[in-house]
């Protein structure tokens, strides 16, 4: 008998270590997962059908506002958040001649037909590609569902106007020349944390399981200040996501997490602002999604701490 626990210690310790050294062995790999930063990016013009260079995150701001779309398989979805989302901006450009605005469809390698509907959008308003190829003062990232209102977005940009009038001088900022919303690095997470005790008795079970086990790692991985990281629509001023942005590895699941814990290091003020919320039929979340989000956050948790990930300011 205690020769066979011997051997299943044994086999233990190596499933322990093997799955160490993969984790390592991917976190290494992954700290060149921001080399697309210094990549020329391109995209093809439907008018002219000529390949065109995308803007910099690092040039000037030309527009006021850009919206930032990613999308993975929403070819049903889609439609109707940007015709709602196009139906609030035509709005608001008629009232404000001064605001400008853009909105960026990321097509992330999805298999339906949710290029073909995001180029019909873009043939239509125009064309742009990709949180680092923005040209907006405040950058707002929103899901391709519509679960949020993207009339919320005034209760991001007022709370971070706000603080940014703050963080200059003081509420003299507001008659300075000087002042530019761009320039001063600040986040805002849309936060469904009002809405928990509620959801929590309407969602799946899974969910709620998956909710709650995920704030734990959160916790033990970005540390405290948040308490929802993964509502879909956070907006960024245009200098927070020149330092986020070119620094992130995490692609899918857990990026949010990683956002957190960059806004920490680099010392950027992190807004939560309750915003509206409701579920769509066709969320891609199951408990497939555990494994992947655990993976994720060991992945990052290793990468940062043993300083594979480097960070660059």
């Amino acid at each position: 008998m205690e020769f066979l626990f011997t051997i299943l210690a044994a086999l233990i310790l190596i499933v322990v270590l093997g799955l160490v050294s993969v984790i390592v062995f991917e976190a290494y790999r992954r700290s060149f997962n921001n080399a697309h930063v210094d990549a020329p990016a391109i995209f093809e013009d439907p008018k002219s059908l000529k390949q065109v260079p995308c803007p910099d995150i690092f040039d000037p701001a030309k527009k006021y506002l850009s919206l930032i779309i990613p999308a993975f398989n929403e070819e049903h979805r889609l439609p109707g958040a940007l015709s709602e989302t196009m139906n609030y901006l035509k709005k608001r450009e008629a009232k404000d001649k001064s605001f400008s605005y853009e909105v960026l469809i990321v097509d992330d390698g999805s298999r339906d037909g949710t290029k073909r509907v995001a180029f019909d959008f873009v043939k239509k308003y125009g064309v742009d590609k990709g949180m680092l190829h923005s040209r907006g003062e405040l950058l707002l990232m929103l899901d391709a569902d519509g679960a949020t209102k993207v009339t919320d977005l005034e209760k991001l940009e007022n709370q971070i106007h706000a603080v940014a009038r703050k963080e200059h001088r003081g509420d003299s900022a507001a008659c300075d020349t000087t002042f530019k919303i761009s320039d001063i690095p600040i986040v805002a997470f849309g936060s469904r944390a009002h809405l928990e005790e509620k959801a929590i008795a309407t969602r799946k079970w899974y969910r709620n399981f998956l909710m709650k086990g995920f704030h734990l790692v959160v916790l033990l991985t970005a540390g405290p200040g948040i308490r929802d990281t993964q509502c879909g629509f956070k907006m960024f001023t245009r200098s927070a996501a020149r330092k986020l942005f070119t620094n992130i590895r995490l692609k899918r699941w857990c990026f949010d997490v990683e956002l957190v814990f960059l806004c920490k290091w680099f010392r950027i003020p992190v807004l939560e602002v309750s915003v509206n919320w409701s579920e769509i039929p066709g969320s891609k979340v199951n408990l497939l999604s555990i494994p992947n989000m655990l993976w994720e956050l060991a992945l990052m948790s290793v990468g940062y701490r043993t300083q594979m990930w480097k960070i660059n300011s």
